[in-house]
Order: C-alpha cells, then sequence, then structure tokens
C-alpha cells in the first residue's frame, strides 16, 4: 500500500514558527483529516506538500522515496494532487478546455485536436459519474461545487508517460458549497478512496471530518498534537487539542442580567416564504432561530433588514414603525451580517476598510459629499482591534484573509454603527472552531452590553449554547416559542419537526 510520509517538517517565517518538526503518514485508500485552527499550520504544510514552498527542515517522501523540496513537477509526478481552496478556474473557457489548463493539450497536424480534448474530458467526468456536466459547457455556468468535482475529474486524465494520481491533498473543499454540492462531493471522495486512492482532508468542519476520515491529525501553533484513528477520538477531544480549551467552555457564560425594553417587534410579517410571522426580542436578550432547512430562518431576517420586501406586516424599532429598505434598516440601528460572505457579503477584491465602511459612508463623507479616506482607516482600525480581526493592515484585500477573519470583517463592519439590534444569519459558518470562540465572546459581549441580538442558525449546539429564547419556525411559519432552560439538542430538533419535546 503507498504511503506518505512526512517526517520532522519545520517552516519558521521571521519570528513566527509555522511548522514545528511535524511528522505523520497517509496511507492509500484512506481519509485521513488535517485538522487546526487558524494559525495552526495547516496551509504552510499543504504549500510544503505541493512543492510551492520549501521546509526548513525535514522530508515529504513517497513509499520511502524522498522528494526534491520545491518542485511541483516532482509532486504531480509521485501521483500527488493538491486542490486548494481557491477554484482557480477560467469561466469563458469550457469544462474541457480547463480540465486541460495544467495539461499537454492534443494535438493533429499541428493545431488543438477538439475531438480527443473533449473525449477526453468526458471519459474522466463519466468515471466519477459526472456525465452531466457537458465538456463544452462554458465552465462560468456551473455552480462552485460542480467546479470543484471538475478540477477532481481532471487529475484523472494522464498524458502519456504520467503516473496516475493516488494521493488528493483537498484544502477546504467545501467552504464555498452549498449542501446538495457537498454530497456530490462526498459520493465522488468514496468513489476514489474505494478504488484505492488516498485523500488528506483539511477542513475545520468537524460533522464532514467524523463522517469521512478514518484518521486524523490535529495540529496547533504550529506542532503536531496527536494522529489516532478516528474511532479513537471524539469531536469533544479534537477541539480541546486544537484550541486547548474544553468543549463545554467553547460557550462563554451568560450575564445573568434582565433583558431590557424591546428592541424590535414584528406582527403579521409576511415576505417571500415568510408567513405570518410575529416576535419581540428585547435589549440584552439573544433570540434563536431553529428551523429545518426551507423553515424561512433566513427569510425572516432578511424581512427584518429589509432586504426582502415586506408583502404585509409591520416591524417596528424601539417602538417605532421601520420603513422598507436596507437603508432605513440600518439608519433606525438594524446591522445584519448575512449567510453568504462571499456573494451576500464582502467585496472580495476590496480592502478591510472599504469593506467595514461600506453602509457608514454618509456618517463618514466630509460635508456628506466626500468620503473622508482617514476616518474610514481609523473606523476599520477600531473596529477591526473589537471584533480580534488579523489582518496585515486594513488596506489587505478581504479575499486574502481567512475564513474566520473575512467573518469578524462582517462583524466589525455590523457594529461599526452601534447597533440596537444585531442580526445574525449563520454566524460561524465557514469559521474554524477557535474562530468560533471569538465570536460567540463576542455576541455574548454585545448582549451583555444591552445590543438585542437575533441569531439563526442550522447548528443547534450554537442555538442551545447562546440563546436566551428560541423562536421555532416550520414551512415559513413561526410555529412556537420556548425558554431555552434544560433544553436538550434532541427537544430542538423534535420541535423542529413538529412534535412536542419530550
Amino acid at each position: 500500500m503507498r504511503r506518505l510520509s512526512l517526517d520532522g517538517l519545520s517552516r519558521r517565517f521571521g519570528a513566527v514558527q509555522a511548522l514545528d518538526a511535524v511528522s505523520f503518514g497517509v496511507e492509500a485508500g484512506t481519509v485521513h483529516a488535517l485538522m487546526g485552527e487558524n494559525g495552526a499550520g495547516k496551509s504552510t504544510l499543504i504549500r510544503i506538500l505541493s512543492g510551492l514552498d520549501r521546509p526548513g527542515a525535514g522530508t515529504v517522501a513517497v513509499d520511502g522515496a524522498p522528494l526534491p523540496p520545491g518542485d511541483p513537477a516532482a509532486v504531480q509526478s509521485a501521483g500527488i494532487r493538491v486542490l486548494h481552496q481557491e477554484l482557480h478556474v477560467v469561466p469563458a473557457l469550457s469544462v474541457a478546455e480547463n480540465m486541460h489548463l495544467a495539461l499537454p493539450v492534443p494535438r493533429r497536424l499541428g493545431l488543438v485536436d477538439w475531438r480527443r480534448l473533449n473525449a477526453a474530458a468526458a471519459a474522466a467526468l463519466e468515471r466519477l459519474g459526472l456525465s452531466r456536466i457537458a465538456p463544452a459547457a462554458p465552465m462560468g455556468d456551473l455552480g462552485p461545487g460542480d467546479q470543484m468535482l471538475v478540477r477532481i475529474a481532471a487529475t484523472l486524465i494522464r498524458p502519456e508517460g504520467a503516473a496516475a494520481p493516488w494521493l488528493y491533498v483537498l484544502d477546504e473543499p467545501t467552504a464555498a458549497l452549498t449542501g446538495a454540492e457537498a454530497e456530490r462531493l462526498f459520493a465522488v471522495l468514496d468513489e476514489l478512496t474505494g478504488a484505492g486512492a488516498g485523500v488528506l482532508y483539511v477542513s475545520h468542519r468537524m460533522d464532514e471530518v467524523m463522517r469521512l476520515a478514518s484518521r486524523v491529525t490535529v495540529l496547533r501553533d504550529g506542532a503536531h498534537v496527536s494522529t489516532r484513528p478516528m474511532a479513537d477520538t471524539s469531536d469533544a477531544r479534537i477541539i480541546e487539542e486544537m484550541t486547548g480549551r474544553a468543549l463545554s467552555d467553547l460557550f462563554p457564560p451568560r450575564a445573568g442580567a434582565a433583558p431590557g425594553p424591546v428592541a424590535l417587534s414584528c406582527a403579521g410579517l409576511s415576505a417571500g416564504p415568510l408567513r405570518d410571522a410575529a416576535l419581540e426580542v428585547r435589549a440584552g436578550e439573544i433570540l434563536g432561530l431553529a428551523g429545518l432547512a426551507g423553515s424561512g430562518r433566513g427569510a425572516l431576517l432578511r424581512a427584518l433588514m429589509g432586504a426582502l420586501p415586506r408583502q404585509a406586516g409591520t416591524v417596528r424599532v424601539g417602538g417605532r414603525a421601520l420603513g422598507p429598505g436596507t437603508a432605513a434598516a440600518w439608519a433606525a440601528g438594524l446591522a445584519y451580517v448575512p449567510r453568504e460572505r462571499r456573494s451576500e457579503g464582502l467585496m472580495m477584491r476590496r480592502p478591510v476598510a472599504e469593506n467595514v465602511a461600506l453602509p457608514h459612508l454618509t456618517a463618514l463623507a466630509r460635508g456628506r459629499v466626500f468620503l473622508d479616506h482617514a476616518r474610514q482607516r481609523r473606523l476599520a482600525e477600531s473596529q477591526g482591534r473589537d471584533v480580534a480581526l488579523k489582518a496585515a493592515s486594513v488596506a489587505q484585500a478581504v479575499g486574502d484573509l481567512s475564513g474566520g477573519n473575512q467573518q469578524k470583517t462582517l462583524f466589525a463592519r455590523a457594529l461599526a454603527g452601534a447597533p440596537r439590534v444585531l442580526l445574525l444569519d449563520e454566524p460561524t459558518r465557514g469559521v474554524d472552531v477557535g474562530a468560533k470562540f471569538d465570536l460567540y465572546r463576542l455576541i455574548r459581549r454585545l448582549a451583555g452590553g444591552g445590543t438585542a441580538v437575533i441569531l439563526a442558525s442550522s447548528d443547534l449546539p450554537e442555538v442551545l449554547g447562546l440563546a436566551d429564547r428560541i423562536c421555532v419556525l416550520r414551512a415559513g411559519r413561526l410555529a412556537q416559542t420556548v425558554e431555552n432552560d434544560g433544553l436538550s439538542e434532541a427537544d430542538l430538533l423534535t420541535l423542529c419537526y413538529g412534535r412536542d419535546a419530550a
């Protein structure tokens, strides 16, 4: 059985020890998870493994034969394929052309042999059960999930003399995927491992890791903490090894102060799939929204924020009726962190400062005409410190930050106007457990300071760990509101399905 061995890998960047004598192995036919917080050393390890960086010490070997450091071609020749988190596709080119970007193009009489190029792409797609994807289709017409699957299929195209891939390194492959797209990816991974390929799976998503992996390696602060069979560990133990904190310490304690006056209320609210919703949240209270997929959690938040036009009903903030549109909501003291930070929240190529300032431009303008760039920078720096944002500076592009720090940028934007009501839709989606702890602590601090928080999440432990009361939605209707007093995850799931809790 083929084996990848990492022996004593170390890498230093200035005063920062990014990797410190990390050693473990990955075998063919298995899924091996690599876990760690942002800054644990995962990205550095992947860059060394892919040949994009050289270790300060240590070796990477396949079946005992060391690979030359800093040589991506040698890595490819050894049958290792590294798929980084960023897709790196050319949207205007076809699927087949994208699949051949790193491969020799088949030619006939000196010209591209389009028949062979498309046939090779179709054969590779069919091997992974992806015949529904047409080789001639523009790559930009595919969703992120299918683009990821196409990139995997491309590794199955074998030019003459090339080694067959036997190890896939996937870096956060589901970070930008929907649930259905992720399921298609998992089916492909089953096909690959069933055929004898190995997978080094880098992810912060505990449920995926527990489902897919047979072994797990944990890094913390650049050092190797553990490697063991998944059967000999648990999600709680992995989290403790990643963070140095017990799972029970993930959610900060409640402040204990009684909620204040009603900060926001709605009555008879209908918008999109939402029907006749009525609720209220008080200053200093965290109100959770729970429900199955399609229940209307996100629609309720978007309707309150004015992003989803109201068809009926009223929304009141501090006792005053709220007008339509998002501008009115921001002006009234509402702030919103959307579910999809890439497509709904952030300008990925723009600096942190511009992203933080976006809904606050009028307040930052001189004479309400010219933007005061110095004030914008100071606002972003102040809010960045408040949310523990890690960035080189507020001039850094948001797309260059980790997922957790992108999410903190959204929080910095939301808090820049000192909101009365904070609306959070899946606030920790796509961030690692360390960043989750930072955000949970921030949410709890905001509530302790009098901010009303409405939190919608599909993560039931998150809702139970933070909310004071929980509204349960079913099929677009707010079915019931319960106190979060001794409620278990099973109880809450039962309520989401429409049955009484035990």
